[in-house]
């Protein structure tokens, strides 16, 4: 490019910055002239003043008397709670059936196609409303409720009510300690494992099949830890007492129909990704792999999913991107996520509008950042380098 083309270049992106810091600007004295006129000032120390107001869900220890910088920390967690657990089951989920979009079999494709016509063209809005008020709100009362299993004297294993799910929940003590460490153990045991088997793949040209050794060392060696350290009184097993159970772990109603409607509707999307990804493997890559004799099963998964994740990856990113912020519509049904305990109820008792609203719209575009930072980085290793 001579001299001219590169100032031209040069020049028209310095003037669009300055048109980009010039809009800015006009925003942000007009939002300090409307804050002058209403006595207010740009302020974080509201921060530090009690909330007073509870949360229904807290991963860490709350009290009402705790800060407005707690309440933050709580709903942010549980934002990252449901949103974590929804890509997990979309991605899981939205995978099988996009696997079955261009399955063999007749009736299965269909099936699988009109799962994803259904989640995808019904509003999320509308399925989360369909989740908590057409199936859990209308479960009976805990008392009432005959969805119990494992139930003894000291308590009951689950119960479903229309209060949530309650679950025996085994209490922070060393067969806990132990069996978390035999996980981590096995994780690591299961990737080295895995390493020397493709190592012998590429020396021999055979691979072992290994899935029994995985399950292992990542499902029965921590279980098996678990069961043989554990004491029946470091299980906390929910009791019914009064109109509620109490004791073990409580998933709210609110969770569940979130993370369901969440799930339900990503996973619609990436079945999408999957099948068109699939789609873009040449025919020529199947018909290679079976005049191998491999199973249709393992030229899937050796063979058309790795090719594959080229192009599902990009539009992976957006899709796990969106699961976040979609989370957002937990203030529907008074979900404590942070925009419901945060920019909802904490800015109604503040008035701090401009300083809520900018915290919560940075968290948002953080961890948009981070999604997209991180599935880049996958994408550049799976991604088709030409030499």
């Amino acid at each position: 490019m001579d001299i001219a083309g590169r100032l031209r270049r040069w020049s028209v992106q310095g003037l669009l910055l300055l048109a980009v810091a010039d809009v800015a600007w006009l925003l942000w004295r007009n939002t300090a002239a409307n804050m002058a006129a209403h006595g207010m000032s740009l302020s974080f120390a509201f921060l530090d003043n009690p909330a007073g107001f509870a949360v229904s869900q807290h991963l860490l220890p709350y009290q009402e008397s705790d800060s407005y910088a707690r309440v933050f920390v709580v709903g942010l967690l549980n934002t990252l709670l449901v949103s974590a657990l929804a890509i997990v089951a979309a991605t899981i989920l939205g995978t099988v059936v996009g696997v079955l979009r261009v399955s063999r079999n007749w009736l299965m494709r269909q099936l699988a196609a009109v799962y994803v016509e259904l989640f995808r063209n019904v509003p999320l809005l509308l399925q989360l409303f369909f989740w908590y008020f057409a199936v859990l709100a209308v479960l009976p009362a805990p008392r009432a409720s005959t969805l119990r299993w494992g139930c003894e004297e000291a308590g009951c294993l689950a119960a479903l009510s229309n209060r949530g799910l309650v679950l025996a929940a085994p209490l922070w003590q060393a067969a806990l300690q132990w069996a978390v460490a035999a996980f981590v153990s096995g994780v690591i045991a299961a990737f080295l494992l895995r390493a020397w088997n493709r190592r012998r793949q590429r020396r021999s040209g055979q691979v072992l099949r290994l899935w029994w050794a995985y399950a292992l060392l990542v499902v029965v060696l921590p279980l098996a830890v678990f069961f043989t350290l554990v004491e029946p009184a470091q299980v906390s097993r929910p009791l019914l007492q009064g109109f509620n159970f109490r004791g073990g772990l409580t998933l709210l109603p609110e969770l569940l129909a979130l993370w369901l409607a969440l799930s339900l509707y990503s996973a619609s999307y990436v079945a999408e990704y999957v099948r068109s990804g699939i789609a873009s493997v040449p025919r020529g890559q199947y018909e290679a792999a079976e005049s191998l004799g491999l199973p249709p099963a393992r030229v899937m998964r050796l063979v058309v999913l790795p090719q594959a994740l080229r192009v599902m990856v990009p539009p992976l990113t957006s899709q796990f991107a969106n699961v976040v912020k979609n989370s957002s519509l937990a203030t529907a049904i008074a979900y404590p996520d942070l925009v419901s305990v945060f920019t909802g109820t904490a800015l109604n008792q503040t008035g701090r509008a401009v300083e809520i609203i900018v915290m919560t719209m940075a968290v948002y575009l953080v961890i948009s950042l981070v999604i997209s930072l991180l599935m880049n980085g996958y994408n550049r290793r799976v991604r088709l380098v030409e030499r």
